[in-house]
C-alpha cells in the first residue's frame, strides 16, 4: 500500500514538474502583466504565481480531465481580485495606467485568448460590461492621455 502510494505520487510529481516546466514562463509573463511590474524585477507576479501553482498542485488529482493550464490561470485571476486594493497602480509600463479589473480584463481576453463568456463568468460580471471594461482599457492602452509640456532648459530661445 505505501509502495503503491509512494508511486502514484512519484508520478503526480512528474506530471505537475511536466506542466510547469510548460506553462510557468507564459503564467509568469501574466502575472507580470496584471501587476504591471518590470519583467526583470516582478516580485508581487513572482507571489501571485506560486500560490496559483500551489493551489493548482493540491488540486491535481481532481482535476479529472480539466484543462491544468485553465485552472491555474483562474487562481492566477483570483489572487490577482483578492490582492488588487494593495496594487492598485502597476510600477510602470505601458498597463500601469489601468486599474487592477481593466488589467485583468485585457490580459485574459488579449494576451491569454479567454473568450469574453469565459471570462465575465471567471469575474462574476454581465458579459456586456467585460466588453466594455475591455474596451475602455484598449483605448487607454492605444491612446494615452498625453502629459505636461516638456519645459525648456533655462537660456534657450523659443522657437520661430
Amino acid at each position: 500500500m505505501r509502495r503503491r502510494q509512494a508511486s502514484q505520487n512519484a508520478r503526480r510529481a512528474r506530471e505537475f514538474e511536466a506542466f510547469v516546466a510548460g506553462a510557468a514562463g507564459r503564467l509568469l509573463h501574466a502575472a507580470t502583466l496584471l501587476t504591471a511590474e518590470p519583467p526583470d524585477a516582478n516580485p508581487r507576479a513572482r507571489a501571485l504565481l506560486t500560490g496559483a501553482l500551489a493551489h493548482t498542485y493540491a488540486s491535481w488529482d481532481r482535476l479529472r480531465g480539466e484543462d491544468p493550464y485553465d485552472r491555474a490561470r483562474q487562481q492566477l485571476a483570483i489572487r490577482f481580485l483578492r490582492a488588487a486594493w494593495r496594487m492598485h497602480r502597476g510600477h510602470g509600463g505601458i498597463l500601469a495606467r489601468l486599474s487592477p479589473q481593466e488589467r485583468l480584463v485585457l490580459v485574459l481576453r488579449l494576451y491569454e485568448g479567454v473568450a469574453e463568456e469565459q471570462t465575465a463568468a471567471l469575474l462574476a460580471l454581465p458579459t456586456e460590461r467585460v466588453s466594455a471594461v475591455c474596451a475602455r482599457a484598449m483605448a487607454t492602452v492605444l491612446h494615452p492621455p498625453r502629459g505636461p509640456a516638456p519645459s525648456r532648459a533655462l537660456g534657450e530661445a523659443a522657437p520661430s
